[in-house]
């Protein structure tokens, strides 16, 4: 029973070249995912300098308020 249901989900071609578009197509996937995930951190870095910049603004602005 459970080969059966197994078999219905698992494909192994005999000619092995039907891989081949798989594996490329895997290839692509996975560097698009990597060069999103890079650009992601990028901006991840870029806000956070924007916001740290701005903190410190805030904090010349209170301190020149307060004295």
């Amino acid at each position: 029973m459970f080969s059966y249901v197994l078999g219905l989900f698992l494909y192994f071609p005999e000619d092995k070249s039907e891989y081949i578009p798989a594996f490329i197509q895997l290839a692509i996937i996975s560097l698009l995912a990597y060069f999103t995930v890079k650009y992601f951190i990028k901006m991840s870095r870029r806000e956070e300098k924007k916001a740290k910049e701005l903190e410190e603004k805030l904090q010349i602005k209170s301190h020149e308020k307060n004295s």
